[in-house]
């Protein structure tokens, strides 16, 4: 079941407070009762909280990874403002309300946002997570990178009871053809054990991705540099320990590992995006290493339900990533140096590395002779180390880049007329450190330059309030205003500079982005109807927007005035018809940007986009659920658009001066389940009518390209066993 509540703040973990049963299915909405956020470092529940949260669970989610194969493509298949994705596996370009979300799993940022290699989303399996919590708009209760939301990915809880439970899943998926190179399939196990206060939940997961085929039966272009989902394997590990201090105090080591690494099987064969011809791939050896993604995560987090009258969340937490990308045939011009070889002769390629490690802790309680205000104090503490090097001649790219966050926080809530109005605000300080030591850039940035290192320091005061009012139980309406905050893609910046004399310390261009988002919405629950509508509007004074310099070449950040406004509006409505729920949802997004900001002039005058935004959307879908069986159909219109967007690539290339459109498109999913005694099959089907389609993101970014004029994925096929014990 996918619900709908409305939030202040993010989220995290609500396994921290040792939720469902592993070997349980996740309960419905209405016998969970009221949906706790914990994340938001608050215990009261959604509906004490102005903003918007979507939260998939269990069910939901097993769902839709069976259609899309991931936990992007699932939270992209059931929010409208959320970017369509490039079924890749780099995430650039993919938005939620046109900014960037960050990512998380219990409340650990997978993010790196000094260098962004939009691999956030793949870095755990689905089968270890138990529901994902979706935070809509800019907040900074997580700190930095949450300013077009977050995705935080709950991990499975262990067993409430003394034994021994477990899942296992069996999995294969077939393109409409069924042809051996594009059949992929997953194995996958969790095992949990408790006794007394102790538990221990352990599990592994592998997966083959086949080749992907459009809906002309052509193979998939494969993206050599950014890295693919497709003819891949991966491998996951889980872990979580636990043990009961006392009946209200717990302790819990999390442990996951995480690698997706290419096949190597196939080269780009061009396309032809004059006639419609798509990227497609042939057999063949790309050179050097196959792109790949590695993530490995600790946490070790005390709660305490009731000491001293109040809840305490106290966690430690430790993250590396390292992110290779792949090589092209022919030598990619930024890595070129003929210092070191003859020119357009060297190959080489690239590979960012992130550690990030910190801590969280907060507070929570009435306060005391005053029962109807509830406080919550917290300190949050990050370190982050990320670089870019290029792996085959040991050169740096971007430099060792370190950031320092301190950020202490308050949240108060205040309950008046029986709960009916609330008052909610909190109060957030931000001192950041960024520090990079003196560097070279590479000879392909006009011969290279000495850059003089520094210390760029940013405080701020971050402030969200809101009020929400809830005259009759299920009908509610909310106003709110939240700020959050991120830096833009320091490495991009940094590794760009091609001018001398350029020192880190006032380099404009690093200063951070402060973004708000301002929001007004109504939610109606009363008996077969779930509706909800929200509006806002957000800007950001120094934004940071990715631009091509030219065609081919890598892109870079400019630093713009951005101002975005949208609607959502949601339905759900349960038919006379037993077990047959019918649902839309649709998002209209506007996002403009200063695109002449050299003329010294603050004002927005071009369209974002669609690298930095997403197209208007409708979702429609029918559920049905009928004792053992059941089913749903969707279908995603990504809706047609005009973008006026600032000349930035040169007249040389053609298309200097022009505008990009978006012809829009439709995909239909289907879904069928049925549980047995020996444990449940489904069959999924992704895209049924074989739709053939150019994605979002060549028609409005690339659509000149012919390396990268790539198709979306034709129908496909997943059969599903899973049983639990």
């Amino acid at each position: 079941m996918h619900i709908r509540s409305s939030v202040l703040l993010a989220t995290t973990a609500l396994v921290l407070l040792g939720q469902p049963a592993l070997a349980e299915s996740a309960p419905a909405a209405e016998d969970a009762g009221p949906i706790v956020v914990t994340a938001a470092r608050t215990i009261l529940p959604a509906n004490a909280l102005p903003l918007t949260i979507d939260v998939i669970d269990q069910e939901t989610l097993t769902q839709q990874v069976a259609i899309g194969g991931s936990i992007v493509d699932a939270v992209s298949a059931l929010t409208p403002s959320f970017s369509p994705t490039r079924q890749k596996l780099s995430g650039a370009g993919e938005t939620l309300r046109g900014r960037s979300p960050l990512y998380a799993i219990n409340g650990i940022p997978q993010t790196a946002p000094l260098r962004d290699g939009a691999r956030d989303g793949f870095s755990i399996d689905p089968f270890f997570i138990d529901r994902v919590e979706l935070i809509y708009g800019s907040n900074a209760l997580q700190g930095i990178g949450g300013t077009g939301g977050i995705v935080n990915q709950v991990t499975v809880a262990p067993p409430k009871a003394d034994g021994v439970t477990g899942r296992v899943l069996v999995q294969g998926n077939a393109d409409t053809g069924f042809r051996g190179d594009g059949i992929g399939g997953k194995v996958a196990g969790l095992i949990g054990w408790r006794s007394g206060r102790w538990d221990a939940t352990v599990g592994a997961a592998y997966e083959k991705r086949g080749a992907f085929y459009d809906g002309h039966g052509n193979r998939v272009g494969t993206d050599l540099t950014q890295g693919e989902t497709q003819d891949s394997r991966s491998w996951s590990l889980f872990g979580r320990f636990g043990y009961a201090l006392s009946d209200s105090a717990r302790l819990d080591l999390t442990l996951s590992r995480f690698q997706l690494k290419g096949e190597g099987d196939y080269v780009t064969l061009d396309g032809n995006p004059a006639i419609g011809l798509p990227t497609t791939a042939v057999r063949g050896t790309p050179p050097g290493v196959p792109a790949t993604n590695r993530t490995e995560s600790a946490a070790l987090t005390l709660t305490d339900s009731n000491l001293w009258g109040g809840n305490l969340i106290a966690q430690l937490f430790f993250n590396r990533s390292r992110d290779t990308y792949g090589g092209e045939v022919a030598p990619i011009a930024t890595f070129q140096d003929t210092a070191i070889a003859p020119a357009n002769t060297l190959f080489d390629q690239s590979q960012n590395r992130s550690r990030k490690y910190g801590g969280k802790i907060s507070y929570e309680r009435a306060v005391p002779g005053f029962e109807a205000l509830t406080a919550v104090l917290g300190f949050d503490a990050l370190y982050d180390l990320t670089e870019q090097r290029l792996i085959a001649t040991g050169r740096t790219w971007v430099p060792p880049t370190d950031y320092r966050s301190l950020a202490p926080f308050a949240q108060l809530n205040l309950a008046l007329f029986d709960k009916k109005l609330r008052l909610a605000g909190g109060i957030r300080y931000e001192d950041v450190r960024i520090h990079i030591d003196d560097y070279h850039t590479l000879a392909s940035y006009r011969g290279g330059f000495d850059v003089a290192g520094g210390t760029p320091t940013f405080h701020d005061t971050l402030f969200n309030g809101g009020a929400i009012l809830e005259p009759w139980d299920g009908i509610r309406a909310y106003v709110s205003y939240a700020e959050g905050y991120t830096v833009p893609d320091v490495g991009r910046i940094a590794r760009a500079v091609d001018r001398a004399g350029v020192d880190i310390d006032n380099y404009v261009n690093i200063s951070p982005i402060v973004s708000n988002n301002r929001e007004i919405g109504v939610e109606v629950k009363r008996g077969p109807v779930d509706a909800s509508a929200a509006y806002f509007w957000s800007t950001s004074k120094n934004g940071s927007l990715l631009v091509q310099p030219s065609l081919g070449a890598p892109f870079e950040i400019q630093r713009q005035r951005v101002e975005i406004q949208g609607l959502e509006l949601n339905l759900s409505v349960k038919t006379p018809l037993p077990g047959l729920t019918l649902s839309t949802g649709y998002a209209h997004l506007l996002g403009r940007t200063d695109g002449n900001n050299s003329d010294g002039i603050d004002k927005v005058d071009r369209d974002l986009d669609g690298a930095n935004i997403s197209p208007d959307r409708l979702n429609v879908a029918a559920s049905y659920v009928a004792g053992p069986l059941s089913a749903r159909i969707q279908t995603q219109f990504f809706l047609s658009r005009q973008f006026e967007v600032r000349p930035r690539i040169s007249q040389a290339n053609a298309i200097f001066n022009r505008d990009f459109s978006f012809g829009g498109y439709n995909v239909t999913d289907l879904s069928l389940r049925y549980q047995t005694r020996f444990g449940a099959l489904t069959l999924a089907a992704q895209n049924i009518f074989d739709k053939f389609y150019i994605d979002y993101y060549t028609q409005t970014v690339r659509p000149t390209d012919k390396v990268h004029y790539f198709s979306g994925r034709g129908r496909n096929f997943t059969l599903s066993w899973d049983y639990r014990f």
